[in-house]
């Protein structure tokens, strides 16, 4: 299977913090890739590397073979990388279609001159902007909301609305950072349900979760870390009866 994303030795350090050591990952096209580990075991800082947040401090980053080690996020975007963040991070005071819209960012000709005098580039990019943002809101459930603030929001709406906007730029890959922390099970259901949807139309999705039921349901691999460093990876009935990892849940017994 071909691999859409991998690393080769990924470190980040933070001065004498180890955050991420010698991580090595391959992600196969049309997966769905579950990242774990306990509080503090590097995952969000491993998809802030990816992204081109964070600088590595070794290692290297390829995305369909392509060296994008330290490109920035905005490059790391238009290649075909879109994210969610563990914090929502909604424009609350827009409606729902504004936010969309907004994620075309990337994929639009309109500079500033244009936005000001409303050229017919302006136009052109908007009128387009808000055809496939409306496909977009109908894809994740959300069109009959498409005028509400997205303060307005449900929390799972919300989330589902970040999920819209990261589709703005077309990935070819998803990274979902606990797309499904302070729901209730209805809301997890539905969210769950829409990234196996993203999924079986062809998106490559990573995901980082708590919720081990999710985990275990959604993902067809598991890389679980711990203090960094991966300590194993594989399907999920082997990653869930992998000594290591019930000892980094449970921890030793005396």
């Amino acid at each position: 299977m071909e691999a859409i994303l991998r690393t080769e030795n990924i470190c980040k350090y933070f001065g004498g913090l180890k955050a991420v050591q010698e991580v090595n990952i391959e992600v196969e096209k049309g997966i769905i890739l579950g990242i774990i580990g306990p509080n503090g075991a590097g995952k969000t800082t491993l998809f802030n590397v990816l992204t081109g947040t964070y600088n590595s401090t070794k290692g290297k980053v390829y995305f369909k073979d392509r060296n994008i080690t330290n490109l920035k996020p905005e490059k790391v975007t238009g290649l075909g990388i879109a994210r969610t963040f563990q914090n929502i991070k909604l424009f609350k005071n827009m409606s729902v279609l504004d936010n969309v819209k907004i994620g075309f960012h990337t994929q639009t000709k309109t500079r500033m001159i244009d936005a000001i005098f409303r050229t017919a580039t302006y136009k052109n990019d908007d009128r387009i902007c808000e055809e496939v943002g409306m496909e977009l809101i109908e894809r994740v459930g959300l069109k009959d909301l498409k005028d509400e603030f997205a303060s307005n929001l449900a929390y799972g709406n919300q989330r589902k609305l970040e999920i819209a906007r990261a589709l703005a730029v077309n990935p070819d890959i998803l990274l979902v950072d606990e797309p499904t922390a302070g729901m209730n099970h209805t809301e997890t259901l539905e969210v769950v349900k829409l990234l196996e949807k993203l999924n079986s139309e062809g998106l490559t999705v990573i995901i980082i979760e708590h919720d081990m039921s999710v985990i275990m349901n959604l993902c067809h691999n598991i890389v679980v870390l711990n203090h960094g460093q991966k300590i194993s990876e594989g399907p999920p009935e082997m990653v869930r009866h992998d000594e290591k990892v019930i000892e980094a849940y449970l921890g030793r017994e005396e």
